[in-house]
């Protein structure tokens, strides 16, 4: 399944075992991301962005208003923190529903862990200041160190 091979990528972007909950950041990262790539309601919310559903969550949480939060993780600079509830006001609630299914929690733990791993992840996908082109997968290879 797409979204366990893209939680396994990003588990090791984000330091391999890191991450509280069933499976951690990477996990719940990789379902969200592969919510968004594969569910008819995901692919529309991402912008139609079939193979790099990371600008289209950037767009997503953006129209959310969180501009400033997901500017910072792209940029260079600091990242700013995003709470479990702005999690929620952004995500449509059948995306989060799935992937809190897919990792066996509550769909509130779900949007935690998303606000907790979700900073980290932008920022080392991103790490030019600009959300690269390609394949999640490809971009997310490249930044393995």
């Amino acid at each position: 399944m797409a979204g366990n091979d893209l939680g396994s990528l990003l588990g090791g972007l984000l330091g391999g075992g890191q991450g509280g909950g069933a499976g951690g950041g990477g996990n719940i990262l990789g379902s969200l991301l592969g919510a968004l790539m594969g569910g008819a309601g995901g692919a529309q919310a991402a912008g139609g962005a079939a193979n790099n559903p990371l600008a289209g969550l950037l767009e997503m949480l953006t129209k959310s208003g969180l501009v400033d939060q997901a500017q910072s993780w792209v940029g260079t600079g600091t990242n700013q923190p995003v709470s479990a509830d702005q999690i929620k006001e952004a995500l449509p609630d059948d995306t989060l529903q799935k992937v809190a299914e897919q990792a066996g929690v509550t769909p509130d733990a779900a949007a935690a862990e998303i606000a907790h791993a979700l900073p980290t992840a932008v920022d080392k996908l991103t790490p030019n200041g600009s959300v690269p082109s390609g394949s999640l997968e490809d971009i997310i290879k490249a930044q393995q160190l």
